[in-house]
């Protein structure tokens, strides 16, 4: 399913990571793979110093940005760097609207001190997509419209 969507011609709106920070387990000290190869027996814990190049560049023009998920195991300090570098950049857009969505992003948020900065923090990550994607939410309607 995933290569026939990166084979849509809108897939040039996928960016997806060049480089990842990897180690045989969350103890270990990550080291930057050699492109997006992750090699057996390692697992990728975070985004490397050229997707993290790769995202502020892309992400600098940006308008809107609605932000659902973490970039890696940003709980573990050595793991941290992708998500609180793209959460910085986010806080940073001079003309952007930045939704952050779902638990574990507002968690980074938090834990980057940036909240404040952003648009809107909300814990409903899916709900929020859901919302965006089909204009409506179950919960709501019963709400509207008194149906279970």
């Amino acid at each position: 399913m995933a290569k026939g969507i990166l084979a849509l011609p809108t897939a040039k709106k996928i960016l997806l990571p060049v480089d990842h920070i990897a180690a045989k387990n969350p103890d270990d000290n990550g080291n930057p793979t050699d492109g997006v190869k992750i090699t057996s027996g390692t697992m990728g814990l975070d985004i490397g110093p050229e997707t993290i190049k790769k995202y502020r560049d892309t992400l600098k023009s940006a308008k809107t940005v609605l932000w659902n998920g973490p970039m890696g195991l940003f709980e573990n300090p050595k793991f941290a760097e992708g998500t609180l570098a793209i959460g910085k950049v986010l806080s940073e857009l001079p003309e952007a609207f930045t939704l952050v969505g779902g638990g574990d992003s507002v968690s980074a948020v938090k834990k980057s001190g940036l909240g404040h900065k952003m648009g809107h923090v909300s814990t409903g990550g899916g709900a929020s997509l859901e919302y965006i994607e089909e204009g409506s939410l179950v919960g709501i309607n019963a709400l509207k419209f008194g149906v279970s």
